[in-house]
């Protein structure tokens, strides 16, 4: 029930990773170096796709937006995080939670997504390979990217909505490092049967959804790739979907552990660390998957490289 006499909260305060001050400037400086490496890494990612026109195929085009959106989505929450390390009072806004909130949902949906596209085109471009140039024309690629984007973000505004209509009045403190669904849920003073259950199911249902596709595509491929008769088809194959597939097993597996359960202090203090993995450590790492095991990839870096070296 909802208490009669109450101050409604104005701002939270966010207790982030751990409360030992001396670990405090410790954590800016590791986190900083993270979030500069994946955003040089991201960046140059995008920047990689777009000036080479050898990597102007879907399945790179593809990657360019998985960079921008793993880009949007560390960004919505380390620079609060960095600010807070070397602040005495950690404090976020009302409204500013609630935005961080909502692009994090919809950013984490549009990145499931994302890489379900990605397990798509692969399906398409090895079990298919005749028809992947119709199949996945221009428009069907701007398609297949826009979906993501417009359906996370619709995703991301209903569970704000339901968020908003709880009543907080105390305490304000969020036992975690960013506006998360489980520890906003515990500070609720109202019923949160809706969002809980709301949380379940949308978080269930397209994590189950998105790796059902991702999981049947892959079991297509390995399929279509067990019958090359070509070794270095196979290797080739091989290599294009294993840097896909240790993408989404970095992601999904920290994602699982995170959402399919219910909110509690213990599960608070536990999804904090699995948080770090997949808002920092999956950015972070994504680019090095997709070109230490990708010759396209590396061989536009070297000719980056190249005509830097010869432009001096």
């Amino acid at each position: 029930m909802l208490k009669k006499n109450y101050t409604a909260v104005t701002e939270f305060i966010l207790l982030g990773l751990t409360d030992r001050a001396e670990l405090q400037p410790v954590l800016f400086v590791v986190f900083l170096v993270i979030y500069l490496i994946t955003v040089i890494g991201n960046v140059s990612m995008i920047l990689l796709v777009r000036s080479d026109p050898k990597l102007h195929t879907p399945m790179y085009f593809f990657l360019s937006h998985l960079s921008f959106v793993d880009l949007c989505y560390v960004t919505n929450v380390t620079p609060q995080m960095l600010v807070n390390f070397l602040s005495k009072r950690k404090t976020i806004s009302f409204i500013g939670c609630f935005i961080q909130f909502h692009f994090f949902i919809a950013l984490v949906i549009t990145d499931y997504y994302m890489l379900t596209v990605m397990a798509y085109d692969r399906y398409v471009a090895i079990c298919k390979p005749l028809l992947h140039g119709s199949k996945m024309s221009r428009c069907v690629c701007l398609s297949l990217v826009a979906t993501p984007y417009i359906y996370g973000f619709a995703n991301g505004l209903a569970q704000t909505i339901l968020m908003l209509r709880l009543s907080f009045c105390g305490p304000n403190e969020i036992n975690h490092f960013y506006c998360a669904d489980p520890p906003l849920l515990v500070l609720a003073c109202s019923d949160t049967h809706v969002k809980e259950t709301a949380m379940f199911v949308v978080a269930g249902s397209n994590l189950t959804c998105s790796l059902t596709i991702i999981l049947i595509s892959y079991m297509f491929i390995f399929t279509a790739i067990l019958r090359m008769r070509s070794a270095e088809g196979r290797r080739k194959a091989f290599s294009t979907c294993g840097s896909h597939l240790t993408a989404v097993t970095i992601f999904y597996g920290t994602l699982f552990c995170m959402y399919v359960r219910p909110p509690s202090e213990a599960s608070v203090e536990q999804g904090k660390i699995v948080a770090v993995f997949y808002i920092f450590v999956s950015p972070m790492l994504n680019p090095f998957i997709y070109s230490l095991r990708n010759k396209d990839v590396q061989t536009a870096i070297r000719k980056v490289i190249q005509k830097k070296l010869f432009a001096k």
